[in-house]
């Protein structure tokens, strides 16, 4: 079962793809992960991706290909995979289609797109708040602090990353609809997308895309 998970800055992608698999016993397979993974290899990719982030570059497409094609042949992802940041670009996906043809996997099964209104995506992610000291998360509407602006685990006064500023989720956002939301057409016409209204709270939210794919495996 390979899944990949689509939708906008702020959906929670990331939460969702790690509670679909847990339950399902296959690996989150994030962009993240797998670029941190590919640095810290002996192989002659890794050395390419240090290069590239090692100058501040940005990853290319080929690239990417490459690390996914690697995190893909590894024996836990054997029984299937979550892929959550990838692809990102219709060239990204085409990439995805080729790779896979050269592994067990042969094909992405089934997307979940992650469908959330832009205003309620500007307000989860322009009301998070992190603490600058020790890490801890918070959002002002769903998860604040106990005391106004001040962290709960060490009192530290917390900040507002810089993308999370209105201005910048807006100009993600105007990204993504460029970029990324071509995928969901693509997905679509393909028969292979299942969208989920992402307009919930977490565990709502899961529940919906569990039993979507549940019965996706079942049909």
């Amino acid at each position: 079962m390979l899944v990949v998970f689509l939708g906008p800055p702020g959906a929670g992608k990331g939460t969702q793809a790690a509670r679909i698999a847990a339950k399902y016993g296959v690996p989150q397979v994030s962009t993240g992960d797998m670029l941190r993974e590919a640095v810290t290899s002996d192989d002659g990719l890794g050395s390419k991706m240090k290069a590239i982030m090692d100058t501040g570059g940005l990853v290319d497409d080929d690239t990417m290909r490459d690390v996914v094609q690697e995190r893909l042949k590894k024996p836990d992802t054997a029984g299937g995979a979550i892929l959550d940041g990838f692809p990102r670009t219709v060239v990204q996906a085409a990439a995805l289609d080729e790779l896979l043809d050269r592994t067990p996997h042969e094909a992405v099964d089934v997307v979940l797109y992650l469908d959330v209104p832009e205003d309620v995506l500007v307000e989860r992610l322009s009301q998070r708040r992190a603490c600058p000291v020790c890490g801890a998360n918070y959002h002002m509407t769903f998860n604040p602090p106990a005391q106004g602006s001040l962290c709960d685990r060490c009192d530290a006064e917390l900040i507002q990353r810089d993308d999370d500023r209105e201005e910048v989720v807006r100009d993600r956002l105007a990204v993504y609809r460029e970029k990324t939301r071509p995928l969901v057409d693509r997905y679509e016409a393909q028969r292979q997308l299942i969208r989920i209204d992402g307009d919930a709270g977490i565990v709502e939210v899961f529940e919906r895309s569990d039993k979507a794919l549940a019965e996706w495996v079942n049909a």
